[in-house]
This record gives structure tokens, sequence and C-alpha cells, in this order.
């Protein structure tokens, strides 16, 4: 390679021979070898976490973003972590419970867990339309990013501010929109990080962020609510300041991300958009069959409240919702990683095998409650089943979650998310008011149909194709 080629015929040679263009650096030397390319640190760091001297596996991505896949990985990497530790200290399953009984308004607290997880998904088709027509889409995670900050002090100044029921239903109305900012996030997220990062290392991010976030976790877990006794208003007002400030920083964050443009669908507006993609779920059967099995894999995350309720009934210690805590948080930082190398190689096996955990460690439960009741009675019991599901529960979200960025690309990949999130959401709905009612027979009935929904859908996914190899 000379110089004196054209530019054309310079740039077909420089992709044959897998180089990036450097305007402002000579390829070949004076002696006519190439120079060793200088990697700046966080090259070096990356290259040891994708495991190869260059770092390179750029097979689906563009060459201009592979260029920044590096800087690209530990910016998503860190917006992931903040938004982790985030939804730690809102978590609707113990925080804002806790919050709402202290204030006075614990008749509220059924309506958080539905509002947290239906609000973000049954809107998303609309959402996915909007976002499917913009060629750079990282905007609408740091808008939702910075939109969940404002709900979060939203909720902190109803706690602050108001009394009882005006203050719960202000944190209630609060969630809602931050149900709807994260909708945002959750549709763009995918799509810009099938755009940023290529196959074989997108397993290893999230699973990276999850292990990070719960080691996070575990060590703030300790500081904020060790040896606390019960935490007053401003406690509480002061957890929700730090929430809103996490988002804030993993808005910024997100915000600098090196993002090319892609694919754009043209006219049209959101919702009739929208309601034409339904029609991927009769057309694509691949894609049908991938969201009648994460429909079944809602197991792993509906199952574990029943853990807690029936531990509760076995005692009422006061530390042992502390110990459920960290159990979950120790359960993603340990396995999280695992997972997340495995999902590269293969993510329909992470949900099989996840899938197999989780409905292996509802059925043993269950059972044991049922035929053996006074091996329950250990105070550690319920929180070791709780910790192998929280670790099932790591694999089957991270597996999916891998599998659908994999199984498509361009504008399909966001149609996928938005569609699958929006039937998901009104499913969880559906199966939710379904456990209530088997919860009129029991805590111990629930947990048993829920083990059996899991293995239906270990068999559900062992059906699906392979996605992870490139095509």
């Amino acid at each position: 390679i000379t110089w004196s080629e054209s530019p054309s015929t310079l740039s077909s040679c420089l992709k044959a021979t897998r180089l990036s263009w450097y305007p402002d650096k000579p390829f070949v030397q004076e002696d006519g070898t190439l120079p060793a390319r200088n990697k700046d640190t966080l090259d070096q760091v990356y290259s040891l976490i994708a495991n190869e001297e260059d770092a390179r596996v750029c097979t689906d991505i563009s060459e201009e973003a592979c260029r920044e896949v590096p800087r690209n990985f530990f910016l998503i990497l860190g917006s992931n972590v903040l938004t982790k530790l985030g939804d730690l200290l809102i978590s609707p399953k113990t925080v804002l419970a806790w919050l709402l009984s202290a204030i006075g308004a614990p008749a509220l607290v059924a309506w958080l867990v539905p509002i947290r997880e239906s609000g973000s998904m049954i809107p998303q088709m609309v959402i996915g339309a909007w976002v499917r027509r913009k060629p750079v889409r990282k905007w609408f995670w740091t808008l939702g990013s910075f939109g969940q900050a404002a709900s979060v002090l939203g909720m902190a100044a109803s706690v602050w501010f108001l009394e009882g029921y005006a203050a719960g239903a202000g944190v209630v109305g609060a969630l809602v929109l931050f149900s709807l900012a994260r909708g945002f996030c959750s549709v763009s997220m995918k799509d810009v990080q099938g755009k940023c990062i290529p196959k074989k290392r997108r397993g290893r991010l999230s699973g990276l962020a999850s292990t990070i976030g719960g080691t996070a976790t575990v060590i703030l877990t300790a500081l904020l609510f060790w040896n606390r006794g019960d935490p007053g208003v401003l406690f509480y007002t002061l957890l929700l300041l730090l929430a809103a400030c996490l988002w804030i920083i993993a808005g910024f964050l997100f915000a600098s991300v090196d993002e090319y443009e892609g694919e754009t669908g043209g006219g049209g507006n959101a919702l009739g958009d929208a309601l034409k993609s339904l029609s991927l779920l009769r057309d694509d059967a691949p894609f049908r069959h991938f969201v009648i099995t994460r429909a079944l894999l809602l197991c792993s995350a509906l199952a574990s409240p029943y853990f807690v309720v029936l531990a509760q009934k076995n005692s009422d210690t006061g530390w042992l919702l502390g110990i459920f805590l960290l159990a979950s948080s120790l359960a993603s930082s340990i396995s999280a990683s695992v997972w997340g190398w495995m999902a590269d190689e293969s993510s329909r096996r992470v949900m099989i095998r996840g899938a197999i955990v989780a409905s292996g460690a509802c059925l043993a439960v269950g059972l044991t409650a049922l035929f053996a009741s006074e091996a329950t009675s250990s105070v550690w019991f319920y929180p070791a089943g709780f910790f192998v599901l929280s670790i099932a529960h790591a694999g089957v979200r991270l597996g999916r979650k891998t599998y659908l960025v994999d199984m498509a690309g361009g504008n399909k990949r966001t149609d996928y998310t938005s569609v699958s999130n929006t039937v998901i959401g009104v499913l969880l709905l559906a199966t939710g008011g379904l456990t209530a009612l088997v919860s009129m027979i029991s805590d111990v009935a629930v947990i048993l149909t829920l083990g059996a929904m899991g293995l239906a859908g270990a068999i559900s996914a062992t059906r699906l194709r392979e996605v992870t190899e490139d095509h």
C-alpha cells in the first residue's frame, strides 16, 4: 500500500486487512513496515474483557461504529450500573412499600409492582414506532433517564411536603410517570446497543453491568440499612434524592455515546404504525415463539414475592427483609457475568438453563412447604431458595435480552422490543390476576403453579432457533 494509490483503492485494501482509516497517521513507515498500533488504557481494558488481541469482532456493525466500541462499551456500562443502583433505592418490592407504610398509606402498596412493570411495557408499541423514525436514538434513552430522575424528585417532594394518603397518591402518580419514561429507555437501549456493540460482546456488557451493580448494591445496602432500625421520612427523602442524582449522571453518560445514524421507518403516525407492528405476532413465527417463551418465563419474577410472604409468616424478625435484599444483590453480582459470557455463546441455552433452575427452585420450595413443613422452620430456608431463584432470574432476564438483540437487525430490533414488551406488559397483568386467584387457595399453590409454568418455558425455549452465531 502506498500513498500514491487512489483513495478508493487504498480504502478497499484497508478494509480487506481489517484496519481502520486514521488520516493523520501513516500506515507504512519508511522501511515498508506497519507501525504498531498504540492502544490507550480504555482499549487495553476492553481488550482484556473482550479476550481478543485487537478486540474486534465487528461482523454486524459498521466500521465507523467498530472504532468506537471500547469507549461506547464503558459509557453504556456506566449508565447501566448507575440505573441499577437507582432501581435498588426505589424498589417497589422493598423501599417504596416500606415508605408508603411509614407515611400512612399502606393500602396503596398493592399498586406499586403492577404500575412499575406494566406501565413501562404496555405503551412501547407507540414509543417504538416514534423511536424507529429517528436515525440516532440515544437521545430517547437520555431523556428517559432524565424523566425518571424528575419522577423520583416528585416522589421525594410528595414525601417531604405531604402526609398520609395525599403523599402516597403523589408517590404512586410519580411512579406512573417513572414507568412511562422507563419505556423510552427500554426501547432505545437495545437498539443503541445493537448498533454500537458487536455480537458476542453484548451478553458480557449486560453481565458486567449486573455484576458491578449487584456488588455496589451489597455495599450500599449495608451502609444504608445496617442496624438502622425503622427509618424516618428524612431518610427516605434523602434516599430518593440520591436515586434521582444517579439517573441524571447516567443520562449524561449515555448522551456521550458515539452512535452513528441507522435505518428509519418513514412516515405514518405512531399509533397506526404500532397497530401494524402487531402483525409480527401473526406473520413472524420465530418472534411469536419467542414471545410465548418469554411469557412462560415470567415465573422467575412473579414467584419472588411469595418466597418473602412465606418467610414472613414463619418469622417476623426485622432483619429478615435485609437478608432478602442482600440475597438478591449477591445473586446478581455472583452470577450475572457468568450468564453474560454464556449468553455470548448461546443466549437460547442461557434461557433454558435459567428456566430449569427457576422451576426447580419453585417446585423444591413449594413441595417442601407442602409435605415437610418442619424443614421450613429455619430462618435461612426461604432466603436460600430466594437466592437460587434470583440467580435463575438473572439468567432468564439476561438470556432473553441478548436473544432479542441478536435475533434481528435494523428497524426489526426496535419493532421486536416494543411489540414483545407491550404484549408481555398485558400478560403480566393477566398473570398477576391469575396468581392472585390461586393465592386464595394458598401461597404454596402459587409457587407450585409458577414452577410448572417455568418448566413449560424451559421446554418452549428448547424449540427456539439459535441466533447467536453469525449468519
